[in-house]
């Protein structure tokens, strides 16, 4: 499944080891959707928001771990964003109901995001971590999926879970037809 966080975080942490985030990243709005539609980021990251189409975007969030809004525009603002609290970022455009992405805000110093495919990858150092999973679709977002894994020097840990998704979703696509376009979202 694609658009997995995964999060490992070492269980004897050390105080020095920080979020590994890129410092700066990008969520691009091109075919009138969000690209990626899943992005992870560590704390503190900057995201930029261009907006490849030829038409305009209204790109907000009200989630608690960050509210803005970057008004009606083309191209690419001059200013990023700055992600400075953990926690999932719900992004919306206001011209098109349908566009929905997510900035997943970690503090944890190892994360990847499964590609088309479910499949993702981390180099780590030997240890034990606690792991967690996170997909917008998650049937019961609220609970913490947490689990204990070991990680042994020079041996892939091959890891396999089942994830129960709401039966309904907003792909954050736009609309095949005008019809499509009056979804009105989830039940």
């Amino acid at each position: 499944m694609a658009d997995v966080v995964i999060t490992l975080v070492p269980t004897s942490a050390d105080p020095a080891v920080s979020a590994a985030g890129r410092k700066t990243a990008v969520v691009d709005q091109k075919g009138r959707e969000f690209l990626p539609h899943v992005l992870a980021v560590g704390v503190g990251t900057d995201v930029k928001f261009p907006n490849s189409d030829r038409i305009h975007h209204h790109v907000y969030s009200f989630s608690p771990a960050k509210r803005f809004e970057i008004k009606l525009y083309k191209g690419t603002p001059a200013e990023p964003v700055r992600f400075d609290r953990t926690g999932v970022v719900v992004l919306g455009c206001n011209i098109h109901d349908w566009m929905v992405g997510y900035v997943f805000v970690t503090a944890a110093p190892h994360f990847a995001i499964a590609d088309a495919a479910g499949v993702w990858s981390m180099e780590l150092p030997a240890g034990d971590y606690t792991l967690d999973l996170w997909h917008p679709d998650l049937e019961h977002i609220q609970e913490p999926f947490a689990r204990s894994v070991v990680v042994s020097e020079g041996r892939p840990l091959n890891l396999h879970h089942t994830l129960v998704l709401k039966r309904l979703r907003r792909s954050g696509k736009p609309p095949a037809s005008r019809q499509e376009e009056d979804y009105l979202g989830e039940p």
